[in-house]
């Protein structure tokens, strides 16, 4: 990337912590976009940090203006390529710079070789700061907290190395992970990338078996922010999109137990309710294939807050 500037709390600093300065361009489907808006919302940010949000399918190449593969901003809708007009009532125009895509943000900032979200943008000098999502999450986690609504640190030092370790191989092994199983055109690749989920999957419910979040018992911390993103999407998405189809979530009882935990959590419905499963959804199978977007599964997400959540309980 090159956009991977630091909001910092250091003297002199480009980017001080500031209420109102800065602004996130994001889309509910990306995961890497959800790890940011969890973060605002954890955080209690959600006066401090304002956001737009862009359409969760990107632009084809009947987009001539600017061609495809493009995050723009759609909040009027669109006809899929199922036949049907989809619009999202939480989806904006580009409130601050009057863009049509992501892309030309980055464009107007002097940067021609980006064109992904997250995108945090600084209104003061009109810069992007930074399109890396772990660097968004730990700089509003380190510098923007004093900021928010709630007092979560979500990087204490004492735990510091033990966040690093978890978030290293959750990455690995599930956050990137799924998406070598779900995008692979290999046969072996995906084979791999998909044992490697589950057994990853597995040792989750011991860790969690032994305490509530993924390195404390007291609260959670940015590890947990970053794993969530990817389970919220398991069941619902990744088992049939990605070919994860080993189990489902709910059969790994300590880590369903997690999910209800973290769906618990002040700020949480905004970037986890049923619209939101929805952007997902259609991001994910509105842009492949038959373009069909699947009603089902039945009871999701409001099932991840209930911690004895069976599919019995749906019917």
């Amino acid at each position: 990337s090159t956009a991977r500037n630091f909001i910092s709390s250091e003297p002199d600093a480009m980017y001080p912590p500031a209420k109102g300065r800065y602004h996130l361009y994001v889309a509910y489907n990306c995961p890497w976009c959800h790890r940011v808006l969890l973060a605002r919302s954890m955080l209690g940010l959600q006066d401090a940090i304002t956001v737009d949000v862009l359409f969760p399918n990107r632009s084809t190449e009947k987009d001539t203006d600017r061609g495809p593969n493009l995050w723009k901003f759609c909040p009027d809708g669109q006809v899929g390529g199922n036949g049907a007009h989809i619009q999202f009532p939480e989806c904006t125009v580009d409130t601050v710079n009057g863009k049509k895509y992501a892309k030309e943000v980055y464009e107007m900032c002097g940067i021609d070789d980006q064109k992904s979200v997250p995108i945090l943008f600084d209104k003061q000098t009109k810069t992007v700061v930074s399109n890396e999502s772990a660097e968004i999450v730990r700089m509003l986690g380190q510098h923007m907290k004093e900021l928010g609504t709630t007092s979560l640190d979500m990087y204490p030092t004492e735990l510091a190395s033990q966040i690093d370790e978890v978030n290293d191989w959750i990455y690995k092994e599930i956050n990137n992970g799924s998406y070598k199983a779900g995008f692979s055109s290999s046969q072996e690749v995906y084979e791999g990338a998909y044992h490697t989920y589950f057994a990853a999957l597995s040792k989750l419910d011991t860790m969690l078996s032994s305490r509530k979040y993924l390195v404390s018992d007291d609260a959670p911390t940015e590890a947990d922010l970053r794993l969530f993103p990817t389970l919220y999407r398991h069941d619902p998405i990744y088992y049939n999109r990605f070919k994860l189809n080993m189990k489902f979530l709910y059969q790994y009882k300590n880590v369903w137990r997690w999910m209800s935990d973290m769906m618990a959590l002040d700020g949480m419905d905004e970037v986890t309710n049923k619209s939101y499963l929805q952007h997902c959804k259609q991001g994910y199978y509105g842009r492949t294939g038959n373009n069909t977007v699947p009603i089902g599964p039945v009871g999701y997400p409001e099932c991840y807050k209930d911690p004895q959540w069976t599919p019995s309980k749906a019917d």
